[in-house]
């Protein structure tokens, strides 16, 4: 089978279209014939060994397929690599059936995207109604998922941020409030004159450095930044314990795989909701561009460089 190989860590130019045997599943997995093939921001970072869960060569990277079952049932699955491949294996319990009438696009962007932005407005950041929200990057995968969510569920105000004339168009056609330039040089006062002068109450930050630092700033008492990401590859320095009694700050962080440590189906949950809103026309996802197999180098060149909107795909039958 086809597949996108990295047997060197590195940047996009390590991801190289190779010839495979087909993978064999396991009594507790379940072999899927891939139709679309989801890209993530993670995927750059397990490319570079730069991801929360080390990395080992050789590599074939992704973690999110949509596709069939060798009995022809349409499942989307998380998977801990191998999702850049014609076909491929995951454990059975991640594997979660998608109703016909969701396409590809969708069923790959609620799994982790939808998923993401749905545990940090319910689990991370408790939003609660009438509450002001910061979404940055608001026209990414997660962001655009989150704002049509927060608004969804009742927020207050919900503030985009987002890096040209046209990302921030999109964000208010999704439900954004106003929507701001993420490069403002000072992002303190961008957000806080963006809320009519008042302090935030719930940030969802993936960008680190001094958006972070400056997010922080702005927040309300008892304010909360949800984190779980870092874009910009730079640390902030504001998450000291001392920052975070001047306004009682709450700073979260959240990684995708622990949600299936808490106990009941909680993702399941989660996706049975995204897709129930999708079928009734009231949550959407933004397609960011589809791309062949061998292509993925480019895929991810446009994810790295922050200049893509929506979700990116690839597919293994091109």
């Amino acid at each position: 089978m086809r597949a996108v190989q990295v047997t060197e860590f590195g940047g996009p130019e390590v991801l190289n279209l190779v010839e495979l045997p087909e993978p064999e599943a396991g009594a507790d997995e379940v072999l899927i014939d891939v139709d679309r093939i989801g890209v993530n921001y993670a995927d750059t970072h397990q490319a570079e060994n730069s991801y929360l869960a080390p990395s080992k060569l050789p590599l074939v990277p992704g973690g999110e397929v949509v596709g069939r079952t060798r009995q022809g049932k349409r499942v989307v699955a998380l998977i801990n690599s191998g999702g850049y491949a014609e076909k491929a294996v995951a454990d059975k319990r991640m594997a979660f059936e998608v109703p016909e009438n969701v396409d590809d696009l969708h069923a790959l962007s609620m799994l982790v995207q939808g998923a993401t932005a749905w545990v940090l407005l319910r689990k991370n950041a408790h939003l609660e109604p009438g509450e002001s929200v910061v979404v940055h990057a608001a026209a990414g995968g997660v962001g655009s998922i989150a704002v049509q969510l927060a608004k969804a569920w009742g927020a207050g105000r919900v503030i985009a941020t987002a890096s040209t004339p046209e990302k921030r168009e999109l964000a208010q056609e999704l439900g954004a409030d106003v929507a701001v330039d993420s490069n403002a040089e000072d992002m303190t006062e961008t957000l806080l004159s963006a809320n009519g002068g008042k302090r935030i109450d719930v940030v969802l930050d993936m960008v680190g450095g001094a958006t972070t630092d400056q997010s922080i700033a702005a927040l309300a008492p008892f304010g909360r930044l949800a984190f779980y990401g870092m874009a910009s590859r730079r640390q902030p320095k504001a998450v000291e314990l001392r920052n975070l009694l001047g306004h009682s700050t709450t700073i979260t962080g959240m990684w995708l795989p622990h949600v299936f440590r808490l106990p009941g189906n909680v993702f399941g949950t989660a996706l049975a909701e995204l897709f129930g809103l999708i079928e009734k026309g009231e949550l959407r996802a933004i397609a960011g561009g589809e791309y062949a197999l061998e292509d993925a180098r480019a895929a991810h060149e446009a994810l790295r460089s922050r200049g893509t909107v929506g979700k990116l795909l690839l597919d293994p039958r091109k």
